[in-house]
């Protein structure tokens, strides 16, 4: 890519989106574009049509999607397959008749079966039946790849899919209701000590900047608390204040800086073309790749090392009646280490800095 190239980050606002806004901005490309979501609806084929055909965009990141926890996933499950397949198809395919040099498609690590070998290589796809929880989002991302592959095949377009770990990061969702498990059990925690330190100027605070169902820290401490309680962050009669997490503690996640993400979204788009993991005979599959640490660590650990970043003296209760998702789950981050690019930001590190980034936001 030129430095003056014209580059459109779809999802730009989002966690990944906006880290990849900044690696860019930091490299010095200057032409960048983004457009918020009442400016352009991804869903409308016909606006995102006039999009493309105005702009012409010669290179594009689709870091835009529906996305969600365990519980968002499994309960909105018409909603995930709908939209994040609506979002990719209306943005690669007019990215092919419009033109665009090179497109970066952003998937996920749930396209990988329940089952699959740990750590997860690209070629165990469509081995084995997926996690149920999450199997609609994951088709929607699995047809994404393949929309990539075989435009690539038939129109000769140079599209790429990288599929992300488990990512965390300034500007994450911390909506209690939709949120991924780690800034869910970062904002948990920091309520938690923010109500057993009786801190209700940073509880009002922080409602007001993330509402909870509605509300704010203009609401009552009685409402306050109650919805807190829902959410499993409540004050237990011998005063003690107890945060409550799904599940046993013990499935293992990979986690990746959305940073480190953006860094090889980037590195990816300069470096890698679609002939450097075709591979060989007529048949193309697998050609997305992983991007992870190879590393894993438990929820309890998580939990564990955010309570002691946090400061939280309370109770962590697991609440084993609550489902723990898939056991495992460690990408195989060796194509990408072969193209060129590691991680480096470790997990205890990186919650450090998200601790800090989300007090100070």
């Amino acid at each position: 890519m030129e430095k003056k190239s014209k580059i459109y980050i779809a999802g730009h606002r989002g966690l990944v989106g906006s880290a990849i806004w900044k690696i860019l901005e930091n490299k010095g490309y200057t032409n960048l574009i983004g457009k918020s979501r009442s400016e352009l609806d991804l869903m409308n084929a016909v606006e995102v049509a006039h999009f493309f055909e105005k702009e012409k965009p010669e290179y594009v990141f689709l870091a835009a999607a529906k996305v969600g926890g365990i519980v968002a996933n499994n309960t909105y499950r018409g909603q995930f397959i709908y939209e994040n397949l609506t979002i990719q198809n209306n943005i690669i395919h007019n990215a092919y008749v419009y033109g665009v040099k090179k497109l970066l498609f952003l998937g996920s690590t749930c396209i990988y079966p329940k089952e699959a070998p740990q750590p997860m290589p690209e070629d165990c796809l469509l081995t084995s039946p997926l996690e149920y929880t999450n199997e609609p989002y994951a088709i929607a991302k699995i047809a994404g790849i393949k929309m990539c592959e075989s435009y690539n095949v038939q129109y000769g377009t140079n599209f790429i899919s990288v599929m992300p770990t488990n990512l965390y990061g300034p500007n994450d969702n911390f909506n209690l209701e939709t949120s991924h498990v780690l800034p869910a059990l970062l904002r948990k925690i920091y309520l938690g000590k923010c109500l057993e330190t009786a801190n209700w100027e940073a509880i009002q605070h922080d409602l007001n900047k993330r509402p909870i169902e509605g509300v704010s820290g203009k609401n009552s401490q009685q409402e306050i608390e109650k919805i807190l309680e829902k959410y499993g962050v409540r004050v237990l009669p011998d005063s003690s204040v107890q945060v409550e997490i799904w599940g046993t503690g013990a499935p293992l996640r990979e986690f990746l800086w959305s940073e480190e993400m953006a860094e090889a979204c980037v590195f990816c788009i300069e470096k890698v073309n679609f002939s450097d993991v075709r591979g060989e005979g007529n048949e193309v599959r697998n050609t997305h790749i992983n991007i992870g640490t190879g590393k894993d660590i438990s929820i309890y650990e998580v939990a564990h090392t955010i309570k002691n970043s946090v400061g939280f003296v309370g109770n962590l209760f697991f609440n084993t009646s609550k489902p723990d998702g898939t056991m495992k789950k460690l990408t195989n981050p060796q194509k990408i280490h072969d193209l060129g690019w590691h991680h480096s930001i470790e997990i205890e590190e990186g919650i450090e800095t998200l601790l800090n980034w989300y007090v100070s936001d």
